[in-house]
């Protein structure tokens, strides 16, 4: 069959006999000529200037293989869609209508007529849209049962006018489409995409898609010790590797090679179909779209850019199937369902390589990393528990506690509020410090140091694994892909050339061009058009955080306020500490849960003012800006109870007031550690229970079901009877729109700090984040596999800007936790008390030593607790505090010890931090980023292409040079060239083009 031509207007489209629903792509009326008699026909009319033309691809048993040029594409149009194809006729959901062409994408649009009388037509016939989006009948169709369709308003005309230009730039770059009939008055339409294979080849080459070849080659395994051990590791884990086809064979590799057309005999093309799977299709058509202009739509650049200005609702590429259809057939959705995306196998390790495959190695990416950082919290949360129980085990034998508990010493206290509040025992502060010994003990100091190695050692480890990956998924050396600008950059440059051509014409006229060097500016957003977006993002976030400030001095104030009240009571007066706790840190849970989506919202915004040029730019800046605002969200008032709480209370008569009559509340007699402990763990757990269980799980389930109950109304209003069997297309239109992996990352960073940060108060932290993430794993895997469209397949090497911050936050652990230990624990003034004023080297006395007196004289007139009822008369109270006594040359000024504990506290601060940070550093340079199997791997594969591509190199020019020799022995039909000898079966030659009876592949 020759290579078909574009067909002129005013010819005829022949309809496929026995099929009258859809015009024929097997055969075609050439030159001048008519239909031929008997066959059923429909003319494409000649449009005036400016419309466009269909053309028409060869014949559907050769559509998947090529041969047809690029602008030999034609849109299937249907004639009579309210007779569908049925079922036991459909061999499969993924295909076009002919069965043989694979849907490589679908875009999605909503159709609006006005004038439309659908009330008039017989349901049986209807109009057909042609390519060029003129109408034309069916001649089998009676008049009087037509539907009379009214002219279209001017926004839809435009928009429609718009989709056939890109529809036809798309068959102009070779993809095949196929569309719905717009038969209703207003309604969804999918115009399904097919790549051919030449264009799958082209685009694979111009891409640089590294393909696999027809070499194999053994992964030379380790020594001998740590083969036995992979192998001892390899039987004890078999249980827990899920059963998908990609761990079966991992000993096994492709050697890869980018892919070119001169050189297809490197590669192993057995079925044309199966050669890109369909991950990689899509990914190619995507390219396509991207950069597919409309120059009705202003030369927007993209399908993006016409989503953006809603002449498409959506577009995206197909599921592979069902995931919940019954029977045995198995598709990589179904497998992915059945062996990762169900709670029910929790306990199995993530089938990585499929997840590769299905969604594309950036989301393969991100659930590695998950599941990486899932599998370190085990090791850390073992240890925690281990802390926690050192601490339930060493508590009758803490010393200070005991003191504290001890009724025989009767430290009287100074009153915690004015006039209401009176002297208490500290003894009555008993549960309190021996709560605080279960976190503040000598293992936490070990457990800081032990976690922030264990940063290092998780960071490093992924490096180690992202290399692998990036091995094993033929990622090394792939190039950083040329971006295009996004439609909000576009529509800016375009607003800015306007003004600028403008001013020109006027400047122009009393000029002679002197300003031409302005003119490359033109183009392009530079920082004074940035400015105003640049001054907003400073303004608003620089607001946003004061706000986040503000709310917590207002639960501050709320905490005083609720304390004095509260004491004015008896009987609620003792359990004023415990209600006001608890209530702060609710509100503060509540606060930080709402503000997280109002920031968010407000970051996209702001990112959106800024304007940047490419998806890429748009996505880190974003992120930076979400990051910041939610970081100081989630934290601030776990830095307030850490480092500012207590430390600005004053002394007893001369207290800090926040306002008259209410004072700075100060630290539980057992520290500020405790208070920090309960507030880090609600925080942490509220929102890893509400957000998971609310806005991940409930939130899409209701809008699931709202979808449901939309599409239910729908179609009994249109009354349509495919809705019984819906098409894969329908399905996945129907499922949520994919928005990023800025969220899914989010969520896990902020986990990822509170684990790391805070620490030393919370052991027990790392326990809860990995309860968590063996559920999120299996969540954000159903939310993927069934509640999301189909992800387009993003090729990368890395998680990006995320591992920036996570390294930040390991370092920035480092310093938070030296001042946790130093500053809100205990542990330095123990020491202290130990080494330098302990009489006989323990902490007897020490609960003594850290308590100042004041003499109740010197209260400040009317701060008096009023009805006291101490039975003795009260001359001296304590408070927590190294300051001289009321007898001192000094009184109350800073003592002795203050300054040797404040000093060896900041000794701490230094020492700890530059011991970890070298040890940090040494782990990092023990543990090499790249593998020494993988980069011995990397280079064993460069040696054996070479010798592979020189054998097939060797081969080719012998199979070339045979028949020129046979034929030159011989001399029976002459001297025949080596470009037209023929090439074995399934051998192409580079170069060579494809003829009407030749066996070569042509690309």
């Amino acid at each position: 069959m020759g290579t078909p031509h574009p067909l002129p207007y005013g010819q005829y489209i022949p309809l496929l006999p026995g099929s009258p629903r859809r015009l024929s792509p097997r055969t075609m009326v050439r030159g001048g000529q008519g239909p031929k008699h008997g066959q059923q026909c429909l003319q494409v009319p000649g449009p005036p200037a400016q419309r466009l033309q269909s053309s028409v691809p060869q014949g559907s048993g050769q559509a998947s293989g090529g041969g047809s040029p690029p602008n030999s594409s034609v849109i299937n149009n249907y004639l009579e869609a309210s007779e569908p194809v049925s079922s036991e006729a459909r061999v499969s959901r993924m295909h076009f209508h002919d069965n043989q062409r694979k849907v490589d994408y679908v875009l999605a649009y909503h159709y609006r007529k006005r004038g439309a009388h659908p009330g008039h037509g017989s349901p049986g016939h209807s109009l057909a849209i042609v390519s060029n989006g003129e109408t034309g009948k069916d001649p089998q169709a009676g008049a009087p049962g037509d539907i009379e369709l009214g002219p279209l308003d001017a926004l839809e005309e435009e928009r429609k006018e718009q989709r056939e230009e890109f529809e036809h730039n798309l068959m102009e770059a070779g993809l095949e489409l196929e569309k719905d009939l717009e038969s209703k008055s207003q309604g969804s339409v999918f115009v399904r995409i097919h790549a051919p294979w030449q264009v799958l080849a082209r685009e694979a080459e111009f891409l640089k898609i590294k393909v696999p070849t027809k070499k194999m080659y053994e992964i030379k395994s380790q020594g001998s010790i740590a083969k036995t051990f992979n192998k001892i590791l390899h039987k004890l884990s078999a249980p827990l590797k899920p059963r998908v086809p990609e761990h079966s064979n991992s000993r096994m590799k492709n050697l890869s090679y980018p892919f070119s057309r001169e050189k297809m005999y490197l590669y192993n093309i057995q079925d044309k179909d199966t050669f890109f799977d369909n991950a990689t299709r899509s990914r190619i058509v995507h390219e396509i779209l991207k950069r597919t202009t409309c120059s009705r739509a202003n030369n927007t650049m993209g399908i993006n850019s016409l989503i953006a200005n809603n002449v498409y609702e959506a577009a995206y590429p197909l599921h592979d199937g069902e995931y919940d259809s019954p029977g045995d057939d198995m598709n990589d959705r179904k497998l992915l369902y059945q062996e990762w995306a169900r709670y029910g196998v929790f306990y199995k390790f993530q089938p990585i390589d499929l997840i590769r495959k299905y969604f594309g190695e950036k989301i393969g990416l991100y659930f590695a990393w998950l599941g990486l950082y899932t599998s370190f919290l085990i090791p850390s949360s073992v240890i925690g528990i281990i802390v926690f129980l050192y601490g339930c085990a060493t508590i009758e034998e803490d010393i200070p506690s005991k003191e504290m508990c001890d009724q025989q010493n009767a430290f009287t206290m100074c009153p915690l509020c004015d006039k209401s509040c009176d002297y208490w025992n500290l003894s009555s502060a008993c549960g309190t410090a021996r709560a605080s010994h279960l976190f503040d003990n000598p293992a936490t100091v070990f457990f800081s140091i032990f976690m922030a190695l264990w940063a290092t050692m998780f960071l490093e480890n992924w490096k180690r694994l992202q290399m692998r990956l990036g091995y094993f998924w033929d990622l090394t050396g792939i190039e950083e892909e040329e971006e295009h600008s996004r439609p909000e950059y576009e529509t800016k440059v375009r607003e800015k050339m306007l003004k600028e051509s403008n001013k020109s014409v006027v400047q122009k006229l009393g000029t002679s061009g002197t300003e031409a060097e302005d003119e490359d500016d033109e183009d392009k957003l530079t920082w004074k058009d940035r400015f105003p977006g640049y001054l907003m993002n400073f303004a608003s976030i620089l607001f946003m955080i004061t706000l986040t400030f503000s709310i917590v001095f207002g639960v501050i104030v709320y905490r005083i306020t609720t304390a004095a009240a509260l004491s004015l009571n008896k009987a609620t007066r003792s359990n004023v500490r415990v209600t006001v706790t608890a209530t702060a840190v609710i509100i503060n849970l509540v606060v930080i849960l709402i503000l997280d989506e109002i920031y968010g919202a407000v970051a996209k915004w702001l990112t959106k003012i800024e304007v940047p040029k490419t998806e890429q730019t748009f996505e880190e800046r974003l992120i930076l800006k979400a990051f910041l605002l939610k970081f100081v969200n989630a934290y601030s008032p776990i830095f307030y109870v850490a480092f500012f709480k207590g430390r600005f209370v004053g002394r007893p008569g001369s207290y800090v007031y926040v306002f008259d009559g209410y004072r700075m509340e100060e630290c539980a007699p057992g520290g500020c550690l405790m208070e920090l402990c309960i507030q880090l763990s609600i925080i942490m757990l509220g929102k890893q229970l509400i957000q998971n269980n609310i806005f991940e799980i409930g939130v899409p389930k209701l809008k699931k079901l709202f979808r449901k109950l939309k599409d239910e109304t729908e179609s009994e209003e249109a009354g349509s009877a495919h809705s019984k069997h819906p098409e894969q297309w329908d399905l996945d239109y129907s499922l949520e729109p994919y928005t990023g992996l800025t969220p899914e990352y989010m969520e896990m960073i902020i986990q990822f700090g509170f684990v790391t940060l805070f620490v030393a108060s919370f052991p027990l932290a790392p326990v809860f984040a990995l309860l968590n993430n063996v559920i999120e794993v299996r969540l954000d895997a159903k939310k993927f596999v069934t509640e999301l469209r189909r992800p387009d397949a993003v090729r990368t090497k890395d998680i990006g800007i995320w591992f920036d911050i996570l390294s930040g936050i390991g370092k920035f652990s480092v310093i938070i936790n030296a001042f946790v230990i130093a500053v809100t624990s205990d542990f330095i003034p123990r020491l202290v008390y130990q080494y330098s004023y302990s009489h006989n080297g323990t902490l007897h006395g020490f609960v003594n030593h850290t308590l100042s007196f004041f003499n109740v004289s010197q209260l400040k007139e009317g701060t008096q607790p009023e009805n006291s009822q101490f039975e003795q008369e009260v001359q001296f109270c304590r408070f927590k505090d190294y300051r001289e006594p009321p007898w001192a040359p000094n009184p109350y000024e800073f003592s002795k010890q203050y300054w040797a504990v404040l000093s060896a506290r900041l000794a701490f601060v230094i020492i700890f931090q530059n011991l970890v940070m070298f040890l940090s550093v040494l782990v990092d340079w023990m543990i090499p980023d790249i593998p020494t199997d993988i980069s011995d791997q990397i280079k064993r594969e460069k040696s054996l292409f070479v010798d592979f591509f020189l054998k097939e190199e060797h081969e080719k020019l012998r199979l070339t040079e045979e028949p020129a020799r046979r034929s030159q022995s011989t001399g029976r039909h002459g001297r025949r060239s080596p470009a037209a000898s023929p090439a074995p079966s399934g051998r192409s030659q580079p170069g060579s083009s494809m003829s009407s009876g030749s066996q070569h592949t042509s690309v």
